[in-house]
């Protein structure tokens, strides 16, 4: 595979602290790259350094000569209000120019872009879309323009769980490389045919997996499971040469000053294998339940509610008591946020009833952060009088409760404002765990948290013995913590369901049988041009659609076969095989869209 680009011992710090040093490796043609690390490894620096948008401090960016690169921020132009006002259209209008296309090219490049992205009314404002909708347009306007390698920052931030899915298809479907920032794990699982970890416990500051996410924990298990033994043995040998030394041996013979010399090399290399070793930290999370023995906490009894005349949900019967952990899930918009206010009684229902038990103690995260006042320094957030704060009643210095949330002794008194939104996460959970709650309710807890954190959030949920809502687009956290999931359809419904793949299993049934299932669709079609084997054909396009992406899906995965990675004949053949089955899917959309025309 052809190399597109390589850094050769990059560098950066972050003032006094660098964020990593010596970092060698390459990207390809054809890899589909995840990166991961803790919070502060530098990641997003990377990705601009990568982008040519900043500088390292040391080392060698070698590029492809005439590479085009496109970079998705975390903080994106599509996010903020700056072309609130212009259309969808007129927004990837906007991304392509420069390029040089012919207009005809560029309306076929929006014109199948909007489809694929699920925008029905082009000509709305970018203002009135929500969050999710927005980043669905920003990662559009990085792909319409066909860059050779595409570099995206956590572009599952702000996309509901159906985004998600939209976006791992999405990708799944780009003949160009990419590397994805992200701390979704199902995510990695099924779009990533590499996963790089930037981390100071590896020798070289990251580690390189071929394969997907589970190849990678498996290779990375192997590795630390070596350092771990290494340094056992190198412990082992240096205490006999420590005896040795203090035998007092005279360095009269080159054979005695190279085991001296020998000794001092094993103990720096015990030292930093110790280091290494010890990197593992994650942020320690342990939220206090008050062991209420109450059986029911809340209850609702056919609660209903809309919003704008737009009916959210209802008739609802729900019961929550000590133990019971329900996920929550639904399309941004559809009242997922609306229904955690009913069940801590910020909102009341437009009918039926919201019973709490008395004094019930409710804990809420919030997804916006909007109670963190970013004004504040990190010293007076983590304790807001004195220098103690009270945790399952011990006393804990401030230092010491910063410390078990890695924040770094000179981080207490920079402003909030001035953290990763990583850390603005850590500083939220930190204050919620000095409140003992009956009733926890985590609206998207998991966002810019790293991977071990993330770990450790999701034993920390485990190990609660309260009621628990959780709402978050993870779906691999999803499934380990939630013994039920709430789906809100957006359609004023609501649907229980054992596990994620249950859901997943009904929501696919739901959009092939969609366009079928509605009555009111066939009655115009029977009035216009098309015969009854058009009709028939149309109403089951959707679900063919679906079939041959499935199929190319299958394809696209014989790609990243270890077996044949080497293959160059065979890797063509399969590569010409998938570019027949996406060749055919082009085919499809066009005749749904001939014989939708056709139907008026």
């Amino acid at each position: 595979m052809a190399i597109l680009l390589s850094c050769q011992s990059l560098s950066k710090s972050f003032g006094p602290r660098p964020l990593f040093e010596s970092l060698t490796f390459g990207l390809a043609e054809g890899e589909r790259t995840g990166l991961i690390g803790p919070n502060g490894t530098g990641k997003s620096t990377l990705l601009r350094i990568l982008a040519g948008l900043d500088d390292p401090d040391g080392g060698l960016l070698s590029v492809r000569r005439g590479l085009r690169v496109g970079l998705l921020a975390q903080q994106d132009g599509a996010s903020d209000d700056a072309g609130a006002g212009r259309s969808v259209r007129e927004e990837l209008a906007g991304a392509l120019e420069g390029l040089g296309l012919p207009d005809y090219e560029a309306d076929q490049r929006i014109e199948a872009g909007l489809l694929q992205a699920g925008f029905t009314n082009p000509e709305r404002p970018v203002g009135e879309l929500s969050g999710g909708w927005r980043k669905r347009l920003s990662i559009l306007a990085q792909v319409a323009r066909e860059p050779d390698l595409l570099l995206l920052d956590e572009p599952t931030n702000h996309l509901d769980l159906e985004g998600v899915l939209w976006l791992e298809r999405f990708l799944s479907g780009l003949r160009f490389s990419f590397l994805v920032v992200t701390h979704d794990r199902r995510f990695l699982e099924r779009v990533t045919n590499r996963v790089i970890e930037l981390d100071k416990r590896y020798p070289e500051g990251h580690f390189s997996s071929v394969g997907n996410y589970s190849r990678f924990l498996e290779n990375r298990e192997a590795l630390f499971s070596a350092q771990a033994a290494r340094e056992d043995s190198v412990r082992n040998i240096v205490r006999g040469e420590i005896a040795w030394l203090r035998r007092g041996p005279k360095a009269r013979t080159t054979k005695q000053q190279a085991r001296i010399d020998r000794a001092g090399d094993l103990i720096g290399e015990l030292a930093e294998l110790k280091y290494r070793n010890a990197q593992g930290r994650a942020a320690e999370i342990d939220f206090s339940a008050s062991q209420r023995r109450t059986k029911r906490l809340v209850e609702t009894v056919a609660a209903a509610k809309s919003l704008g005349g737009r009916k959210l949900f209802g008739p609802l019967d729900l019961t929550l008591g000590p133990g019971d952990k329900l996920g929550l899930l639904g399309e941004n918009g559809s009242g997922k946020t609306t229904l955690l206010k009913l069940l801590c009684g910020e909102l009341a229902p437009d009918s039926g009833t919201v019973r709490q038990a008395e004094d019930l103690r409710v804990v809420t995260f919030d997804q916006q952060r909007g109670r963190l006042d970013l004004d504040l320094s990190l010293r007076a957030a983590l304790c807001p009088i004195g220098d103690h704060v009270e945790y399952q009643g011990n006393r804990i210095h401030v230092r010491g409760w910063a410390a078990r949330f890695l924040f770094r002794q000179e981080q207490l008194e920079l402003p909030l404002r001035r953290l990763s939104g990583g850390e603005q996460s850590r500083v939220l959970i930190a204050r919620l765990m000095l409140q003992p709650a009956d009733l926890l309710l985590l609206d998207e807890p998991t966002n810019d948290l790293d991977l071990r954190s993330l770990e450790v959030l999701e034993t920390s949920m485990l190990d609660f013995s309260g009621a628990l809502v959780l709402v978050t687009h993870d779906r691999y956290l999803l499934d380990r913590v939630s013994q039920r999931l709430l789906a809100l359809d957006g359609r004023g419904d609501a649907h229980f369901f054992a596990d994620l793949s249950q859901w997943e299993a009904w929501r696919e049934r739901q959009q092939e049988a969609g366009p079928a299932a509605d009555p009111a669709a066939a009655a115009p079609a029977a009035a216009n041009a098309l015969s009854g084997k058009e009709l028939k054909e149309l109403r089951s396009m959707e679900a063919r659609i679906h079939e041959a992406e499935a199929r190319a899906e299958a394809v696209r995965l014989t790609l990243e076969d270890p077996e044949v990675a080497t293959d160059a004949a065979e890797l063509h053949r399969r590569q010409e095989s998938l570019d027949a089955a996406r060749a055919k899917i082009s085919a499809m959309f066009a005749r749904w869209e001939e014989l939708d025309a056709k139907r008026g």
